[in-house]
């Protein structure tokens, strides 16, 4: 009776133990099947995703015929590869930001400067100063737009030291003042006598061919700003900047003077008819530009005495440019000759057009100047 009852106790346990056994197995098979369902409804969204892509011309392959190829290394691979599956309509390329104009007043001014010609100059040295200049010494400001394009022009011969220091001071001036700019250097060549406003029209007419120009600053080699205020772009009436010299005591030497440095818009410039071509020699063709600036309506504006300071190189007279003594009677005609005498006239011929590093030299023959009428 006793081993009986015992034996089925043990029957119980064991119904008992298998029934637990049962129960473990069914939850454990609900728990699998419930995680790869889930598992396969990701994968399944992810190829619907993917076919909708390859519409938008993106294609993705699978090899499973690889050595070695299992289904769950395949899910590994779709969890690398699937979510970088985007339909193309989401993406958005990025617009680059436009630039802003130039500020009126550019931050980086530093007002007053120290001048000086004391220590020795060479291009190499002003080349290392400026990297950002590119050839034919042109710059424009990476950060802002510039309301103007600036050629500047230079009648030249035989100032090489002083074009060193005009360049070590005035890279530097024109790009704090976030000027777009190019400088042209008009060389005239041979010995003959020296035509400044003549030059002058050349660099108009070649910078044009160069590029397309909307204001043209006219300066002397050995004239130095003092203060990176005076702002070289032009303005709505013609420009002089160059009203406090050095050599004036820094004081305007009289109310009509146009010399120096100045500056005039194209519309400006062609209003006047350009600068006088038949003026030989130092002197006056300033004073005939300022009376066809008059003449035609304008005024000339320049900047406060203070800011408008500028220190001269100081050198001996130019051979071959001595003092025109017909200046006087050719300033009291200007009204009769600019029309007939100007940039519509202006004959010349280039032997030279080549971009340096720091700036553009254009050498030219630009003719002699007529006898001189016979005094008996």
């Amino acid at each position: 009776m006793t081993r009986l009852m015992l034996g089925r106790t043990l029957e119980r346990i064991c119904k008992a133990v298998l029934l637990l056994c049962m129960v473990h197995f069914v939850i454990m098979m609900i728990l699998y099947f419930d995680v790869y369902s889930q598992r396969f409804d990701q994968i399944f969204s992810r190829f619907n995703n993917g076919r909708n892509s390859s519409r938008n011309g993106h294609h993705y392959y699978y090899n499973l015929s690889r050595p070695n190829a299992t289904f769950a290394s395949y899910l590994a691979t779709a969890d690398q590869l699937l979510p970088s599956v985007r339909p193309e309509g989401n993406h958005t390329p990025p617009t680059a930001k436009p630039i802003p104009p130039c500020p009126e007043i550019p931050p980086g001014l530093v007002g007053r400067l120290l001048i000086e010609f004391a220590s020795q100059m060479t291009m190499e040295r002003v080349q290392k100063e400026n990297p950002n200049v590119t050839e034919g010494g042109k710059y424009t400001p990476p950060d802002c737009r510039a309301k103007q394009k600036v050629a500047i022009i230079i009648p030249f011969r035989h100032r090489e030291n002083h074009l060193k220091y005009w360049l070590h001071y005035l890279h530097p001036i024109l790009r704090r003042q976030k000027i777009d700019y190019a400088i042209y250097i008009i060389t005239q060549l041979g010995e003959d006598t020296f035509n400044r406003a003549k030059l002058l029209n050349v660099g108009y007419t070649e910078a044009l061919k160069d590029a397309e120009y909307d204001c043209f600053i006219f300066s002397d080699v050995d004239l130095i700003p003092m203060d990176d205020r005076n702002l070289y772009h032009c303005y709505d009436q013609p420009r002089h900047f160059a009203i406090a010299m050095d050599k004036f005591g820094f004081r305007l030497p009289y109310a009509g003077y146009f010399g120096g440095v100045s500056g005039l818009s194209k519309k400006q410039f062609l209003k006047i008819n350009g600068f006088p071509n038949e003026y030989w020699g130092w002197g006056g063709e300033d004073d005939d530009i300022y009376n066809r600036i008059t003449l035609n309506g304008m005024k000339v504006v320049r900047p406060d005495v203070r800011i408008g300071r500028y220190r001269m190189i100081k050198h001996e007279r130019d051979k071959h440019n001595e003092p025109n003594p017909q200046r006087f009677n050719k300033i009291q005609n200007t009204k009769n000759t600019m029309k007939r005498d100007g940039i519509s006239t202006l004959t010349y011929r280039v032997l030279q057009f080549k971009k340096y590093p720091l700036y553009t030299n254009i050498s030219v023959e630009i003719g002699k100047p007529p006898p001189r009428p016979f005094r008996g």
